[in-house]
């Protein structure tokens, strides 16, 4: 796997709630790219749950909704906005058993309109929760000059701006 850079570090005014390094509240994720699927680890604290010892859904929504976004980033190699969400919850996923894995990948394209299919997986590697979004994706110029979207490389890879 490999570990894909942030495209934002550096962006005055970035603080996304999913992946900002710096956002006091946020989450704090960062991803991996392996073969056609987006990877995150994460991990669960009490801070995160609805009842006791139980991740908190919204909190899941969050997370499949975000690593969706970076499929879209990675992948196309520009930025877009979540369209439609369907989530649908499995299984219980406690915070207090370890790290999650969320995986994420493309389904269908059509033009701008981007179908991601997402999972999170409890420590256990149990299926817990699986999720759709349909992503609005922009052109490169958009991406660019509304966004501060350049490129997400992965490490290794050299940009060439």
């Amino acid at each position: 796997m490999k570990k894909i850079q942030n495209p934002y570090i550096g962006v005055e005014g970035y603080n996304c709630f999913g992946c900002s390094p710096t956002n006091p509240m946020g989450v704090h994720m960062h991803f991996m790219e392996d073969g056609d699927d987006i990877v995150c680890h994460w991990s669960p604290t009490q801070n995160h749950q609805s009842w006791i010892d139980t991740l908190h859904g919204g909190v899941q929504c969050v997370l499949l909704d975000e690593i969706c976004g970076w499929v879209i980033f990675r992948k196309l190699q520009t930025a877009g906005v979540t369209a439609q969400m369907e989530t649908r919850y499995r299984k219980a996923v406690r915070t207090t058993d370890g790290d999650i894995t969320l995986r994420a990948r493309i389904k269908e394209q059509r033009r701008n309109l981007v179908t991601v299919e997402g999972e999170l997986y409890d420590a256990a590697g149990e299926l817990c929760t699986t999720c759709t979004c349909l992503y609005f994706a922009f052109s490169r110029e958009k991406s660019e000059k509304e966004f501060h979207f350049q490129r997400c490389l992965a490490e290794g890879e050299e940009d060439t701006i």
